[in-house]
């Protein structure tokens, strides 16, 4: 079955994390395993190589540079949009050598979204192996408008093969405000949706405080989704979204792609104590939001994988059953045994995602 990931962060890990994700998933954890400045390090889940042994032959994947002006670290931010401008560029570039090495290739278009689906399909329907020789699929999301120095930077941005943005990330941000933040959009945050929608983007509504959120939904005529989210209401946290944000979205025809976060998933999760063990956090856990969806919308079209595996942590921080990412392979019989149907499996999988982007792109 063809798996669609919603959210990864592949630049990030590959240009600030320093890791080859051409390499297979052992090798990137034993040429850190001696670093400690990142919590994360030698527990990576992602790779290239482990993408496709799960079938994921498409995902969204991500630039991501924050504005943080009171942060000294790279890992919280950078000092001016100039410079995170910058570092999107290298993430970009970073992309451009995996195609030109036919380790992925860039979805801009409905025609080469539905080439590139076809030909994973027929890949995996022969089960022989030939699809570990494939390319990723990826569409290009910009997680953070920060970045955006102005309102061309983003017709920049789209002309190299941007097809979604999230206005925010983590805290006040330039265009809108976002997790552990409040307040909605200014004049910025507004001129930048309008030229989003002239674009043709699709809106992540994923980190939005809940007061820009609900004026972006009020504001933006086109496609949305939330790509990696949870359920406010079993883990209450200004992160996940309330059962109101989730009706309103499916309203909207949106797809939400549940996280894979295990601070997400359990609550009061405190870093650097909690363990996926001790908190007994595993995929059905992540299938409890899945199914909340499903149960407050009536149907399991609005519901997808939005990882964000490797967003910043390891297996310190996953379901204690998911060591790589090629486990999301096990949520088919596991959402069977919670009765989801085949078909609704499917969406799940990838299905739905799909769907979305197959309009958007046309």
């Amino acid at each position: 079955m063809l798996i669609v990931d919603a959210h990864l962060d592949l630049s990030l890990n590959a240009i600030e994390w320093n890791r080859d994700l051409t390499k297979p998933l052992g090798e990137i954890r034993a040429a850190e395993s001696h670093l400690k400045d990142k919590p994360d390090r030698g527990r990576g889940t992602v790779c290239l190589p482990e993408m496709r042994k799960a079938g994921i032959g498409l995902c969204v994947a991500t630039q991501l540079a924050r504005v943080e002006r009171n942060a000294w670290s790279p890992l919280l931010g950078w000092r001016s949009q100039p410079q995170a401008w910058a570092m999107t560029q290298a993430q970009q570039v970073w992309y451009q050598e995996m195609e030109a090495a036919g380790e992925m290739t860039q979805i801009r278009d409905a025609a080469a979204l539905s080439a590139h689906v076809a030909l994973w399909e027929a890949a995996l329907a022969l089960d022989d192996g030939s699809h570990l020789n494939l390319p990723v699929g990826y569409v290009l999301s910009l997680e953070g408008a920060d970045s955006l120095v102005t309102i061309e930077h983003l017709q920049k941005a789209h002309a190299y093969g941007l097809r979604a943005l999230g206005p925010a990330h983590y805290g006040p941000g330039v265009y809108a405000n976002g997790t552990d933040a409040t307040g909605r959009m200014g004049e910025a945050g507004i001129s930048l949706l309008k030229e989003a929608g002239r674009l043709g983007l699709i809106l992540d509504a994923t980190h939005l405080c809940d007061d820009a959120f609900w004026q972006a939904l009020e504001l933006y005529e086109g496609p949305i989704w939330a790509s990696h989210h949870n359920c406010r209401s079993l883990v209450d946290h200004n992160r996940q979204l309330s059962d109101e944000m989730i009706l309103a979205l499916a309203q909207r025809g949106a797809v939400i792609g549940a996280a894979f976060d295990a601070w997400m998933l359990y609550p009061g999760w405190v870093r650097g104590q909690t363990t996926p063990e001790g908190a007994g956090v595993t995929l059905r856990t992540v299938i409890d939001h899945m199914d909340h969806i499903c149960q407050l919308t009536g149907s399991a079209r609005h519901v997808g994988i939005g990882s964000d595996l490797d967003g910043c942590f390891g297996t310190e921080q996953t379901p204690s059953d998911l060591k790589s990412i090629a486990d999301l392979n096990q949520l088919p019989g596991l959402l069977m045994e919670r009765g989801f149907t085949a078909a609704d499996i499917r969406g799940v999988m990838g299905g739905n995602f799909l769907g979305i982007l197959g309009s958007a792109l046309g």
